[in-house]
């Protein structure tokens, strides 16, 4: 059974990831696992793409990282979607988060979010306390371009939007 697909991913500089994961870490910390990928930066899903793509979809994320500049964005809410399945906190969507969605496909029916769980509606309804207690409104930052395989998982790449060349946030 082939399960693989490529994914594009939008990354946070360091005071958003640790502010994010850190959240994530309590509800592991309060025995909520889920089932979601683990070990990963916390992020914005921005694709999903065939594995036969790679060579290509390696261009278009470095060219798009080179030609697009760190952007702010602001996180007001946390959400429940796809049948209760999915517990996550979304940035409020502004032009910089709705263009660089399209480089990497249509932005219809897309949500903006960055997952802290994935379980049951069960699972996800008793997590909700926890989140809520630890989380507040906050304004983050978008630095980086993720290139992932699932499954298993398998980074391939990493690279900084154009201001930030050189590692640094």
């Amino acid at each position: 059974m082939e399960n693989k697909a490529l994914y594009v991913l939008a990354g946070y500089d360091s005071q958003t990831e640790e502010y994010l994961s850190g959240i994530q870490e309590k509800l592991y910390a309060q025995g909520f696992s889920g089932v979601h990928t683990k070990g990963i930066p916390m992020h914005m899903t921005l694709g999903s793409f065939p594995t036969d793509m790679e060579e290509k979809l390696k261009k278009l994320v470095t060219s798009t990282a080179e030609s697009t500049a760190p952007f702010d964005v602001t996180f007001n809410h946390v959400g429940i979607f796809d049948g209760a399945n999915v517990l996550f906190a979304a940035p409020d969507v502004n032009h910089d988060v709705l263009a660089l969605k399209e480089k990497f496909g249509d932005s219809k029916n897309w949500t903006a979010h960055t997952t802290f769980l994935i379980d049951s509606p069960e699972v996800i309804y008793k997590a909700l306390p926890a989140v809520m207690q630890e989380f507040k409104a906050f304004g983050g930052k978008v630095i980086s371009l993720h290139m992932y395989e699932f499954f298993p998982t398998r980074h391939i790449l990493t690279v900084g939007l154009k201001a930030i060349r050189g590692g640094q946030d």
